[in-house]
């Protein structure tokens, strides 16, 4: 056989196992979608590969009643169970390339926070090699507290108290790792994470989260979403804006949070905080991990991108949670209740036709001691006029 031949007998081999291989995999595509499958995301490694790229689901009961298409961004969906996942990950990520913090030398990750940001810190320490120590609000709920303890965190809790005071949890957080770092004697390496003005927040939000939107649902009329750091609503809303300048960013905010008049007055304030009767510590609400009564700097990255903010009731989000579970299945937390109580006002208020965007930030299972406990009391045929009935009195 001469060199020509062969070399046309190995083209044509390897033409036909190319042909082969594409047929079989258009026929696992095909028998997939017969099998009702849906697609499958690719192998990977770590539980730190899984986060992001969370769905997008329509919630059929809300787009019904309003006749606009309401989405919900399921970040509950991360590998530890809410959008701060994402957060905690780019801030250690920030932090090894720094040389503060080296995996499998008893690092600490010292953080402030009411539940959701210390358990996605408290997973990925136990992945890559750290030790998480929370400092929270003692009246944090009980789920959050056991599930930090079961995770292995450190759990440091403290009494409510405003950001001023010296034995606020964040403040509590910041003193631990500074007495790592500042002890001599210490070979120890730790960070105080400090989310919420720390930069990578919003910005990780900004390259991951908004960009994921813009790809599931191109034409967004309207995003909506609370602030605790106002990492999301800032990196989101500037992506959103840049990627159409229409798209109206909205905050939706608790009761005895401030940031919605700062948002639609310009004042931060809340009727909570009149002479006599401030309460020296966090926001008075049965919602945890959104409403502040302070300027953060991530708040203040995303403020110039948020148009207007709607105010939700204890009351409203919890028959909103209920109505959601009930109606539609979703089990939710509290801050994914209020969202969607400001998406249904946003739809009545601006008509039909519209793309609304919520994020589903967790699940009702880490609130059922404290917002739960209410919501479980709502009957189980709650409508939606149900709902926005204390609005209309």
């Amino acid at each position: 056989m001469s060199w020509k031949t062969a070399l046309q007998t190995s083209a044509t081999i390897v033409s036909i196992a190319i042909i082969i291989n594409e047929l079989q995999k258009a026929y696992r595509q095909v028998t997939t979608s017969e099998s009702g499958l849906t697609s499958l995301p690719p192998r990977s490694r770590g539980i730190e590969s899984r986060i992001g790229n969370t769905a997008l689901i329509e919630i059929k009961t809300l787009s019904a009643k309003t006749g606009c298409k309401i989405y919900a961004k399921l970040e509950l969906n991360n590998p530890a169970g809410s959008s701060k996942d994402r957060v905690a990950l780019a801030i250690i990520r920030a932090a090894e390339s720094q040389n503060q913090l080296v995996p499998h030398e008893q690092n600490v990750i010292f953080e402030g926070t009411s539940g959701s940001t210390g358990i996605s810190f408290a997973v990925l320490a136990n992945a890559l090699g750290y030790t998480a120590h929370i400092c929270l609000p003692d009246d944090t709920s009980p789920e959050k507290l056991q599930l930090l303890e079961a995770l292995g965190a450190e759990v440091e809790k403290v009494k409510p108290a405003s950001i001023v005071d010296p034995n606020q949890y964040v403040n509590a957080a910041k003193r631990g790792a500074d007495a790592i770092n500042n002890d001599p004697t210490n070979d120890r390496k730790a960070i105080f994470a400090n989310q919420f003005e720390n930069d990578f927040n919003w910005r990780i939000h900004y390259t991951t989260t908004g960009p994921e939107l813009i790809k599931q649902l191109d034409h967004i009329d309207v995003f909506i979403n609370g602030s605790g750091t106002g990492g999301t609503i800032a990196g989101v809303g500037r992506c959103l804006k840049e990627h159409n300048i229409e798209t109206k960013v909205i905050l939706a905010d608790p009761q005895g949070s401030g940031l919605a008049n700062r948002i639609n007055f310009g004042v931060l304030y809340d009727t909570v905080e009149k002479e006599g009767t401030r309460r020296r510590h966090q926001v008075d609400t049965l919602v945890e991990g959104i409403g502040l009564n302070r300027l953060t700097w991530n708040f203040k990255q995303g403020e110039p991108y948020i148009d207007e903010a709607v105010r939700v009731t204890d009351e409203q989000a919890s028959k909103m949670a209920k109505y959601l579970c009930i109606n539609d299945g979703l089990f939710w937390g509290s801050s994914a209740a209020i969202n969607c109580v400001a998406a249904v006002k946003t739809a009545l208020k601006y008509g039909p036709g519209q793309n609304i965007v919520v994020v589903a930030c967790d699940s009702g299972d880490r609130h059922l001691s404290k917002f739960w406990k209410h919501a479980v009391q709502i009957p189980n045929d709650i409508t939606l006029e149900d709902v926005l009935l204390e609005e209309r009195n």
